[in-house]
């Protein structure tokens, strides 16, 4: 059975995040930010195999998943969470490291990129971009919006699934086994601020517009892309990659918003080669 991830935390700008450290051999390290309202363990299924080229930590953003809630609403902005990788870059010492982001976690990844490109070795999205299909967003909050707790794991795989059916019953029974919290009354409970549902609908967006921080990328990129993605339309995906100097596009047929966990091998292969490119 192979070894798991140690978790650990970091304190940054008076909070404690969490991650998940995958180890392996690699000098090279790499940090890995989810989407809105998931976690650390948006990576359970190819940080292992990233791990012999990277060493991956992978973790939860202020508000989800082990990591500290922010004092305030206000305070779950990307100017915030930029100041976050900041901080976990210099709190763990970190020289280069390669960055992976999806959704909002690649928002604050491209615009850390961006603002800090000494910092970054290379960066990874994953079916985010300056700009997203308004439906396919909406999709994301709605989801977002539903139940927040449930009574069983069983309930919240059917709930999962009719909402994302790119996915398996057994791989959404996975990922919801270790991103769930049981609650008081015997219920389990979604692992992120329940504030985010007073109407909170991602991340505030950051004092830059996206499309000068995609502009100003000058790190390669990788764009990871998922065919069956109602959130980055392949056209959009294609603009974006027209627009930075230094960016590759793989687009995973299949695959839904949530790519590494919807098709992982594809995902680690597309990854893999661009890694061997760039390091």
């Amino acid at each position: 059975m192979a070894a798991q991830p140690e978790s650990s935390y970091v304190e940054v700008d008076g909070l404690r995040l969490h991650y998940l450290d995958w180890g392996g051999t690699s000098e090279v390290p790499a940090l890995a930010f989810h989407g809105f309202a998931l976690n650390c363990h948006s990576w359970d299924e190819v940080a292992r195999a990233l791990s012999g080229r990277v060493r991956v930590r992978a973790f939860d953003q202020r508000g989800h998943g082990l990591s500290d809630r922010a004092p305030k609403l206000e305070d779950y902005t990307r100017d915030h969470m930029v100041s976050d990788i900041e901080g976990i870059v210099s709190a763990l010492h970190l020289s280069q490291p390669v960055v992976i982001g999806h959704s909002m976690g690649g928002m604050n990844s491209m615009t850390f990129a961006a603002r800090h490109p000494e910092k970054v070795r290379a960066l990874v999205l994953v079916d985010v971009g300056p700009e997203v299909s308004v439906d396919g967003a909406s999709e994301v909050a709605n989801f977002v919006a539903g139940p927040y707790e449930l009574e069983s794991l069983d309930a919240w795989v059917e709930h999962t699934h009719r909402y994302y059916p790119w996915r398996s019953k057994e791989r959404i029974r996975e990922r919801l086994a270790v991103s769930l919290r049981p609650t008081e009354d015997g219920k389990l409970a979604k692992q992120y601020d329940a504030r985010f549902r007073e109407g909170f609908g991602g991340v505030v967006r950051g004092r830059d517009k996206l499309w000068d921080v995609a502009r100003s990328l000058r790190c390669p990129t990788l764009l990871v892309h998922g065919g069956a993605s109602p959130v980055l339309p392949r056209a959009l995906a294609e603009k974006f990659a027209r627009a930075v100097k230094d960016m590759r596009l793989v687009s995973i047929p299949g695959a839904g918003h949530s790519v590494a966990g919807d098709k992982p091998e594809e995902f680690i292969q597309a990854v893999g080669a661009f890694l061997d490119e760039v390091l």
